[in-house]
């Protein structure tokens, strides 16, 4: 975590919901509601979204566990950035999965992580998360 005059910026969520997260029938933005930290109140448990404080140099990481089949995008201001997908195959039962990324923000730009329609997640037991903290 960097302090960028007085500001400070980080945080971790989690998506707890006691089990299987989706299939849902359109692409939905997740709610990571189990908020583990966020100095600088950034980032927003009842949507799901960050929004840069501040103008600078973020990092981004998002995991998850997946008992489906997985298709999370992490986005900024709506354009696709990363992503990370599974494709099942023969017996395959389960999935961990997650990407990371820096990115530069000018203040307001918002960054969430979306689910692709007719995808799933394992929502409980701190598996799948997203957090992100100013660099400088």
């Amino acid at each position: 975590m960097c302090e960028t005059g007085k500001t400070k910026v980080a945080f971790t969520a989690l998506i707890e919901e006691g089990g299987a997260y989706g299939p849902f029938n359109t692409d939905k933005t997740l709610v990571y509601n189990k908020v583990v930290t966020n100095t600088g109140r950034a980032y927003n448990s009842s949507t799901g979204i960050f929004t840069a404080p501040v103008t600078g140099v973020y990092y981004f990481t998002f995991f998850y566990h997946s008992v489906g089949h997985p298709w999370l995008t992490l986005f900024k201001n709506g354009e696709m950035i990363v992503k990370s997908s599974d494709h099942q195959m023969g017996a395959d039962t389960a999935d961990n999965g997650g990407n990371a990324v820096f990115l530069e923000l000018q203040q307001g730009d918002q960054v969430y992580v979306s689910m692709m329609a007719n995808c799933s997640i394992w929502a409980g037991n701190h598996h799948t998360s997203f957090s992100g903290f100013l660099l400088s």
